[in-house]
């Protein structure tokens, strides 16, 4: 069992910065969490892969729509990843899911989800 649990989310002015971070813990952390990643759902909208990278850190990806902005990193001493989000626009207002999976990539699934946090760009 591995559990996620996202912070960081609030409100920001358009072309600001937010860094949201994922804590994960459990009995079979890390074995069964071969890769980690975030999502994210707008109102109205499907939930949107937004990017992942391997607990190793060898392999990452991240989604067209905010490639050059966000960047993903993980501290593995601290089974800590982040999102680092810049330049931030008013599209990308969504609840931010961190999530986790058993293999590579992610995409489109995952195996364990956090329950969410909401980040709203104004203007």
């Amino acid at each position: 069992q591995v559990q996620l649990v996202e912070s960081g989310g609030g409100l920001v002015q358009a072309g600001g910065s937010l860094r949201l971070s994922c804590a994960a813990s459990g009995r079979t952390f890390p074995v069964s969490m071969y890769s980690m990643g975030w999502f994210r759902q707008a109102p109205g909208m499907e939930r949107e892969f937004v990017g992942a990278i391997t607990w190793s850190g060898i392999s990452a990806d991240i989604a067209r729509s905010v490639k050059g902005r966000f960047a993903i990193s993980r501290d593995n001493t601290k089974n800590m990843m982040y999102l680092q989000m810049n330049s931030l626009k008013p599209e990308d207002t969504a609840v931010y899911y961190c999530a986790a999976r058993d293999g590579w990539p992610m995409r489109n699934s995952a195996d364990y989800w956090g329950q969410g946090t909401q980040v709203t760009v104004s203007t």
